[in-house]
């Protein structure tokens, strides 16, 4: 019983700590891997997290781990740390289902670029986690296979599209888990379930292997319990890549270094139009209360205007949509997916995505078939474009007289379980403060800064210019070393006693 307890104990640490674990040989990764795959299946049938559990496959990895380390064989930082993928990310052989109807049996032949390193540096791989059908979602409740539940209050949602990630890293079954980003899907659902998510700078990972929603809009990237955990697993996944010619390898650095240096004369700017109606008073007080906390540890805050702020939503929309029409295109019942059983051609097509795809998925094929016919093209796609350009060019000056850009990562906390499924622009509203990271290419980080007072959590983005990554991190490393949330009030800290309780019974 004291090594049940003392295994699921591991599950409420940090990526880093974790690490640091494994090069003391205070536990092995054979013991890590397996308090995770316990505690998984503990929690998983209560928060609906992952698809499907890779017990045998991550066991054999973390032995392999463990000889590697015995060996004395040269290590990645994370070899040994445990991780799941959001299940848009293709692993070859295993199913990826992007939460679709559509692809629910698909087994792609090859495994994603950003997967792929993680494995290469000694990461087991613990499974696949739900999402939003296709990542077209903000709560996780259009998955085919049911919405994941927020582990800070299980009758609320865990945000999305990357929803599965953010829970199962709040909830302690992984300290790493892989996301995609098209409009704030790592970062919205980082902030609701209270860890840190990053989504990198347009072309920082590689896409290959990631199921397309919008390719001009999409990246990869983690979400951990600290923004130092992510900073390491970034280490991992930055750089180019042969089969991604979006990929920058000049994006790439130590993300690492300089964590604990100190912000003076960074400059920090809240944009006025943040902070207009609609933001949770909770929220707005502590992300007020974040910028004072920075100021003090020597950062200059001060306040500017991106008057075109209030455009970005509806030009995501629009644009996003747009190319999420074109991509599921390919999704017709013939090469692959779903197919109806039909009698001629055009039936088939149109059963196989009838009957394949959810209601969001088929409502935004439809906004981006009307933004691209040509009797509306010029009013609604050509003006997103135009639109999306303009809110560029501010964030541009904005970022040339400051070096990063303070933002409420979502107006308000988790809400309850269906209270604005049926509502799609409320819906579309929760990415109201992530989408112009997305419309700009630009690098941007979700962390915790406060609770509500129903005690759940909010989150705080920085976002700055292409290659600001770095100082973004130490800036967060910074805020979260001064402003913990209160000991004892995560998930993972409050499920692994219930855990250790069930293990002592």
């Amino acid at each position: 019983m004291e090594g049940n307890r003392r295994f699921l104990s591991l599950c409420a640490l940090p990526a880093s700590e974790l690490a640091r674990g494994l090069e003391n040989g205070t536990f092995s990764s054979e013991d890590v891997t397996q308090a995770f795959l316990d505690h998984i299946a503990l929690q998983n049938p209560a928060l609906n997290v992952f698809l499907e559990v890779f017990e045998a496959s991550a066991r054999e990895e973390s032995r392999a781990s463990d000889r590697r380390r015995r060996e004395g064989k040269p290590l990645s930082r994370l070899d040994g740390v445990p991780f799941a993928v959001k299940d848009n990310l293709c692993v070859e052989g295993r199913r990826c289902t992007c939460a679709s109807r559509m692809l629910e049996n698909y087994r792609p032949p090859y495994t994603a670029t950003a997967v792929s390193r993680l494995q290469q540096a000694g990461m087991p791989l613990l499974g696949r986690v739900n999402l939003d059908e296709f990542a077209m979602g903000s709560s996780t409740e259009t998955s085919f296979f049911g919405p994941s539940r927020n582990p800070w209050d299980p009758s609320r949602v865990p945000g999305g599209s990357s929803g599965g990630c953010a829970a199962a890293v709040a909830a302690g079954m992984t300290p790493v888990a892989l996301g995609s980003d098209t409009g704030g899907s790592i970062r919205q659902p980082a902030a609701l379930c209270g860890v840190a998510g990053v989504k990198p700078a347009y072309g920082t990972v590689s896409r290959y292997g990631l199921v397309a929603m919008a390719s001009s809009f999409d990246q990869i990237g983690p979400l951990c319990k600290t923004s130092e955990d992510a900073a390491m697993v970034m280490n991992l996944l930055a750089g180019g890549g042969p089969h991604d010619m979006t990929a920058d390898p000049a994006l790439a650095a130590d993300f690492t270094a300089g964590l604990d240096l100190p912000l003076k004369n960074v400059k920090i700017a809240l944009p006025e139009e943040a902070f207009g109606q609609g933001l949770d008073a909770d929220v707005e007080r502590a992300v007020r209360a974040a910028a004072e906390v920075l100021k003090h540890l020597g950062a200059e805050v001060s306040f500017l205007s991106l008057p075109s702020l209030p455009l970005g939503l509806p030009a995501y929309l629009t644009l996003s949509c747009a190319e999420a029409g074109s991509n599921l295109a390919r999704y017709d019942g013939v090469r692959y997916g779903h197919r109806a059983s039909a009698a001629e051609i055009n039936e088939l097509y149109r059963e196989s995505r009838r009957e394949g795809f959810g209601m969001e998925v088929k409502r935004r094929i439809l906004l981006g078939a009307y933004s691209l016919s040509e009797e509306h093209r010029a009013e609604t796609y050509d003006r997103a474009v135009q639109a999306r350009a303009l809110l560029q060019k501010e964030l541009e000056r904005a970022l040339e007289a400051v070096d990063m850009l303070l933002f409420p990562t979502t107006a308000g906390p988790a809400w309850p379980i269906g209270e604005k499924q049926d509502d799609p622009a409320r819906m579309y509203l929760s990415d109201l403060y992530s989408v112009p990271a997305n419309l700009a290419g630009l690098p941007a980080l979700s962390l915790p800064c406060g609770l509500s007072g129903e005690g759940l959590p909010m989150g705080m983005t920085l976002m700055g210019g292409r290659t600001s990554l770095p100082l973004l991190f130490r800036a967060a490393a910074r805020y979260e070393a001064a402003c913990p949330l209160p000991r004892g009030s995560h998930p993972y800290e409050r499920l692994t006693a219930v855990g250790q309780e069930g293990a002592q019974a």
